[in-house]
């Protein structure tokens, strides 16, 4: 293989890793939406799609949506598979989960939830000066913007109604492998959230329980401050 054909095909891997991480972050999404932020024309995006498909790293089907373009057939929006997620996950999955089980066995599953405790103090830690900074209802995107420089892909948005509120996801989880067995540390996790955010969280769906995206609704600041309806006598 030539110089030229090499740097052609060590492009092409990067673009395809970069449609991956973007299927990843704002999964589900469709093929129209990745060629607008890469670029690419239709073509460009269906070939990388096609291949990461067939490689088993990304996924459409039944349960995952549809996007309504207008009339005609809705766009199909794709989403990472486990598979997928995998080649994003940090390294040690096993030794770490190992490490958990030893715990939970020689001191019993409270130390690893000390231990879980523990873990998110230092990220609760680090966060909590920068979120002080603004008024509790806007913590929510300093929040996000936080946790995905430390690689949670995280973004912020309104809650569906009714109910209002807001709603935090996590498109990418590091211990997701390690969750999955020891629920503790997305435990530890929402609660520090909700001493961040000084509100109420609701964990809706996690990537360690199989779903998409870790999310997480926050409730309005100023339902707790609403005054009890009052009874006619």
């Amino acid at each position: 293989m030539s110089e030229g054909q090499k740097g052609g095909a060590s492009a092409e891997q990067g673009t395809r890793a970069h449609v991956a991480r973007l299927i990843l972050e704002h999964g589900p999404i469709t093929a129209a939406a990745l060629g607008e932020r890469l670029g690419l024309t239709p073509a460009g995006v269906r070939r990388h799609i096609d291949s990461l498909s067939k490689e088993g790293l990304i996924q459409t089907g039944p349960g995952t949506p549809r996007v309504r373009r207008g009339r005609g057939r809705p766009a199909r929006a794709y989403t990472i598979t486990e598979a997928g997620r995998s080649t994003f996950v940090h390294g040690y999955d096993n030794l770490a989960a190992s490490a958990l089980r030893f715990l939970a066995e020689k001191a019993g599953v409270e130390r690893v939830t000390e231990f879980a405790q523990r873990q998110v103090a230092e990220l609760e830690h680090r966060y909590a000066p920068v979120l002080a900074t603004v008024p509790p209802a806007q913590r929510v995107q300093l929040l996000a913007d936080a946790l995905t420089a430390d690689g949670y892909a995280a973004s912020a948005g309104t809650a569906p109604a009714p109910g209002g509120g807001q709603q935090l996801c996590q498109h990418h989880c590091p211990v997701a492998h390690v969750a999955a067995e020891f629920p503790q540390l997305c435990e530890a996790e929402a609660e520090a959230f909700a001493r961040l955010l000084e509100s109420p969280v609701r964990r809706l769906a996690t990537i360690a329980h199989g779903d998409a995206v870790c999310t997480t609704h926050i409730t309005p600041h100023d339902i707790d401050d609403r005054p009890a309806p009052r009874r006619d006598r």
